[in-house]
C-alpha cells in the first residue's frame, strides 16, 4: 500500500501513536510501502510547526564546533528515500577517474543522538564502521532536471532557491511558480497544486522546479511534479534559528510587545496565540514548514519526533545542514549530477552584523525546550552527516571539492562586485537590485562592477539578484501574456476613472456596467481567476504573509 504523506522506507508503527499525532485539519493517507501490524494503511495528518537542523560538516573531527551564535554555512544529511536501505545490500558507484571499486554497503544503524545542553552546532560525528559501496570510476549519472526544493526559514534558503533559479533559468527549464505573481505559494497555507501557475488552467504541460516557500503537501506537489522528481530540503540549528526568527519577524503578534529574547522565553506562552495571524513563525517553524500541525504536539514528544523524522527521511532525498553551506553544496551536486558551477553562489537575503544577539546559555536551553520538536529533528540529520559524506566519496574528497567551490567563488566576487562584497541597503547604488527589508533586520545586498558585459555580466547580474526580483523576472519569462495583462490591470484604476469621467460628461445616462466595460474588464479577470484559486476568500483581502 502506498503511503501518503511523507516518507518511503517501510517502518512499523502503532496506529493508536499516529492517531495521536496526525490530527487537525489535514488528513494524509500513506500510499507507499507502510502498512500497520493489522496491514491497513495508516492515515496522517502533517501540519504544524517547522524544523531547524544543524549538521556536520566537513573538517577535521579535532576543529571546534561553531556556536549557536555564528552564521550558518552549510551541511547534509542524506535520507533513506529511494536509497540504499531497501534490501540487504547494493553496489554503488562515484568518482571522477581511476579505476571502480564496490563493497558492499548494508542497512544502516539508528545514528545515535547527541543530548548536550549547549546550542552549539554538534562536533563532527566518525565515519561508521559500515561497508559500503566506494567507487573511482566514471559517474554514469544524467543531470537531474526535476527537483522539488522545501524552502524554509531563516535557513541560508533564498540563497539555494537563486541557485536553482540560475540553473533553470539558463536551460530555460519551466518553474512551478504561485500563482497571480505571488511570491510564494500561498504560504502558510498548506499547498495545493493549483497554487501553481499553469496548473488550473493545463497551459503548463510539465512542470521541472518547484522552489517557492510553501507549507509542504506531498500528495498536492505530486499532482504538479513527475514522479522521478529528486526532493531535498535544509535545516538549521534551532537555537540560531530562533535568535535569527526573533529579529526578523519582530514584527509578529507574538513577539512585538516583548523587548527581548529573553523576556519571551522567560513566560512564552504569555505572548504565544496560536489564533493570532503568522505565530506560526514563533514556534518549531521548521516542523511548520514541512507540514506538522502545532495540535500534533502533545504528551509523546519523544514518539512524535520519530514519527517526523521518518516521514522526512521518506519524502526527501536529501537534508542540507546550513551551518556547513559549501559542503551542503558539494552533496547537492553530486546528488543531481550537476557541476561546480551550478552550485556556486553569494549569499543572498543576509543580514548584516549588527543586528546579531550573542546567547546567554540560559537562552539556549531555553530555545530547545521551547523548539523541542525541531530540536530532536535537528539532532538527528546532524548525525547522519558524516555517513552520508563517507558515502559520497570520504572526507578528503569533500574538503578537495569545497576549496575548489571555494576558489570559484572567490574569483566571481573579484570579477562580479564593486566593493568585494556585500553591502548594506542604503549602499547599494542600482535600486532594481535593494534587497526586501523586513523587521528589525538589515538585509544586505550587492553592488555589480559597471565595467562588466556580455555572458560574465549576465551571469554576475543572476548571482546578486534578489529573490523578489528574480521571481518577477522568471514569470514574465514563463506567462509573457499574464504577466502583460496583469500590469494593465494595476494600472486600470487610473484610465478607468478617466473613462468613467469622459463617458459621463459625454452621456450621464450611460450605465456603470458600461462605463466599467469601457474602462476595461481585465481587473475583474483577474478578481475571477482569484476565486477560482481561493473561492472562499473574498478578491478584495489580500493574502498577507510575510516572506
Amino acid at each position: 500500500m502506498k503511503l501518503s504523506f511523507f516518507f518511503r522506507n517501510s517502518i512499523i508503527m502503532k496506529q493508536s501513536a499516529t492517531k495521536k499525532f496526525f490530527s487537525m485539519r489535514f488528513t494524509h493517507e500513506f500510499k507507499k510501502t507502510h502498512t500497520t501490524p493489522q496491514g491497513q494503511s495508516d492515515s496522517a495528518l502533517l501540519s504544524g510547526h517547522s524544523q531547524h537542523r544543524d549538521g556536520g560538516g566537513i573538517t577535521e573531527t579535532t576543529t571546534p564546533v561553531p556556536s549557536a551564535d555564528t552564521q550558518p554555512a552549510g551541511s547534509a544529511g542524506i535520507t533513506g528515500r529511494r536509497l540504499w536501505e531497501k534490501s540487504p545490500s547494493h553496489s554503488y558507484s562515484q568518482g571522477t577517474g581511476g579505476q571502480k571499486t564496490t563493497e558492499t554497503f548494508t542497512k544502516r544503524t539508528p545514528a545515535p543522538q547527541d543530548t548536550r545542553s549547549l546550542g552549539q552546532t554538534l562536533p563532527p560525528q566518525p565515519p561508521q564502521a559500515t561497508t559500503r559501496p566506494v567507487s573511482h570510476g566514471v559517474a554514469s549519472c544524467q543531470p537531474k532536471n526535476h527537483i522539488v526544493f522545501l524552502k524554509t526559514h531563516k535557513t541560508a534558503s533564498s540563497t539555494i532557491l537563486n541557485i536553482l533559479y540560475r540553473y533553470g533559468d539558463s536551460r530555460n527549464l519551466t518553474f512551478a511558480l504561485p500563482a497571480l505573481r505571488h511570491s510564494q505559494l500561498f504560504y502558510p497555507m498548506t499547498f495545493a497544486a493549483h497554487f501553481v501557475e499553469g496548473f488550473q488552467s493545463k497551459t503548463v504541460k510539465e512542470y521541472n522546479i518547484m522552489c517557492n516557500h510553501m507549507r509542504f503537501m506531498p500528495e498536492e506537489v505530486k499532482k504538479v511534479m513527475p514522479e522521478e522528481t529528486f526532493y531535498f530540503s535544509i535545516l538549521r540549528n534551532p537555537v540560531s534559528m530562533m535568535e535569527s526568527i526573533f529579529i526578523y519577524y519582530k514584527s509578529i503578534a507574538t513577539f512585538h510587545k516583548t523587548r527581548s529574547l529573553e523576556e519571551f522565553l522567560a513566560d512564552p506562552w504569555k505572548f504565544y496565540n496560536t489564533s493570532l495571524p503568522n505565530n506560526h513563525y514563533a514556534k518549531n517553524l521548521l516542523a511548520f514548514d514541512f507540514g506538522f500541525s502545532d495540535g500534533s504536539i502533545g504528551s509523546d514528544e519523544e514518539t512524535q519526533a520519530k514519527l517526523a523524522i521518518s516521514m522526512i527521511e521518506k519524502n526527501f532525498d536529501l537534508i542540507l545542514l546550513s551551518e556547513y553551506f559549501d559542503e551542503s553544496m558539494i552533496l547537492l551536486k553530486n546528488a543531481l549530477c550537476w557541476t561546480l558551477d551550478d552550485v556556486v553562489s553569494f549569499k543572498l537575503n543576509s543580514r548584516n552584523n549588527d543586528s546579531r544577539m550573542k546567547l546567554h546559555p540560559d537562552t539556549i536551553d531555553k530555545i530547545k525546550v521551547w523548539n523541542l520538536l525541531d530540536w530532536k529533528i535537528y539532532l538527528h540529520f546532524n548525525a547522519t552527516f558524516w555517513r552520508t559524506v563517507d558515502l559520497m566519496g570520504g572526507q578528503e574528497r569533500m574538503k578537495q571539492e569545497v576549496a575548489m567551490l571555494k576558489q570559484k567563488r572567490e574569483q566571481l566576487t573579484k570579477t562580479c562586485l564593486l566593493e568585494g562584497g556585500a553591502v548594506d541597503p542604503s549602499q547599494v547604488k542600482d535600486k532594481d537590485l535593494s534587497p526586501f527589508q523586513y523587521g528589525a533586520a538589515v538585509i544586505q545586498g550587492y553592488n555589480l562592477n559597471p565595467e562588466l558585459k556580455g555572458p560574465i555580466r549576465k551571469q554576475c547580474l543572476d548571482l546578486i539578484t534578489p529573490e523578489l526580483q528574480y521571481t518577477a523576472a522568471l514569470y514574465e519569462k514563463q506567462f509573457p501574456q499574464l504577466s502583460f495583462n496583469q500590469h494593465l490591470s494595476q494600472k486600470q484604476p487610473a484610465s478607468r476613472k478617466a473613462t468613467i469621467s469622459r463617458s459621463r460628461s459625454l452621456n450621464p445616462k450611460v450605465s456603470t456596467e458600461k462605463r466599467l466595460a469601457q474602462g476595461g474588464l481585465r481587473q475583474q479577470d483577474h478578481s475571477i481567476r482569484h476565486q477560482k484559486i481561493f473561492p472562499k476568500v473574498p478578491p478584495t483581502r489580500s493574502l498577507r504573509s510575510v516572506p
